[in-house]
């Protein structure tokens, strides 16, 4: 019992992590545009400060936003945001960055617990609603793209919890 409640407990964690991440972002083009803002700039065009640059298949800033689905029935959630990644799986919790590898943009992270399912993940397709991510792990992870500042409304619940007896 205690397993579940920890299990749920990770989830709604890094749901919460994962919106806290979307909303530091803006997703308004045309306010940017108008006010002509400097910082409205590509995230994956030149160089990033790490002497990397955003690679020429898939654009970088692309990746920018919160992902949600279902891999072998669990649920996966990954958050880009300037360049930095945020992944919650299953009993994983992993960070790291968006890195330029041979021209190609790929995510490299270092998850807690030691897990090595979802360290290097290179990414197959982006299309603004989807993300195919696949691991060195071996893992492929297909996910839908979350609306900022909404929750998912096709995420699983959680078991019913069975009655503790009183003290």
């Amino acid at each position: 019992m205690t397993r579940s409640l920890r299990t749920g407990a990770m989830a709604v964690a890094a749901l919460a992590a994962s919106l806290a991440l979307t909303a530091c972002g803006s997703d308004d083009a045309d306010k940017d545009a108008k006010t002509g803002s400097a910082a409205s700039a590509t995230p994956g065009g030149g160089d990033n400060g790490s002497g990397e640059s955003a690679g020429s298949g898939t654009d970088a800033a692309a990746l920018e936003g919160t992902w949600a689905g279902l891999t072998d029935g669990k649920n996966v959630t990954v958050s880009i945001t300037a360049r930095k990644v945020a992944l919650v799986a299953d009993r994983s919790v992993c960070q790291g960055d968006v890195k330029d590898m041979g021209g190609e943009p790929m995510l490299a992270l270092k998850c807690t617990g030691g897990s090595t399912d979802r360290t290097m993940g290179a990414i197959d397709s982006v299309d603004g609603t989807k993300l195919v991510v696949s691991w060195d792990g071996g893992v492929k992870d297909t996910l839908t793209k979350a609306d900022p500042g909404k929750l998912p409304t096709d995420m699983p619940s959680l078991p019913d919890m069975p009655e503790i007896p009183a003290p």
